[in-house]
């Protein structure tokens, strides 16, 4: 993985602080990337949590986030399309937009992913991660990932 995803707010395998989850003010955190392909058309970003209960639990999905962004700010809005022209679709509670970490029990692990794409993406908002990961085989160039741990 050649993309480099960083947060100001937690380092890979820190706690995420406790106003990106449900504890606190449920904002995204901010998030920055270096190091795309530069035949890249589009991004999409995935945050899931693989140690929930029921399964992987979607926190939030995104994508065709244009290809000369390096960042997405803190407390994106849950928007189905934002300025930019990035898409949300449906977390595994079903809405749009982030939905930070709300462990039943336990220190989970929150995973970004970054992909980087050859393509837009013809998908429409409140795609699930299944549909958005279906979506892009066959068309991801490069990917990174943060990973974050949060205990209530």
């Amino acid at each position: 993985m050649a993309i480099q995803l960083t947060s100001e707010a937690f380092s890979d395998g820190t706690m995420i602080p406790k106003r990106f989850t449900c504890d606190g003010e449920d904002r995204s955190p901010p998030l920055s990337w270096s190091g795309l392909p530069t035949e890249t058309a589009s991004l999409a970003l995935i945050c899931d949590d693989p140690d929930a209960p029921v399964g992987t639990w979607d926190h939030w999905v995104l994508f065709n986030i244009p290809a000369p962004a390096t960042g997405l700010p803190e407390n994106v809005p849950a928007k189905a399309t934002l300025d930019d022209g990035s898409v949300h679709g449906n977390n595994s509670w079903g809405r749009l937009g982030y939905g930070g970490p709300c462990p039943p029990g336990g220190t989970h692990r929150y995973f970004f992913k970054l992909y980087a794409l050859d393509i837009a993406l013809n998908l429409k908002t409140g795609a699930t991660k299944s549909q958005l990961v279906k979506a892009m085989e066959g068309h991801i160039l490069d990917q990174g990932q943060l990973m974050g741990k949060y205990r209530r």
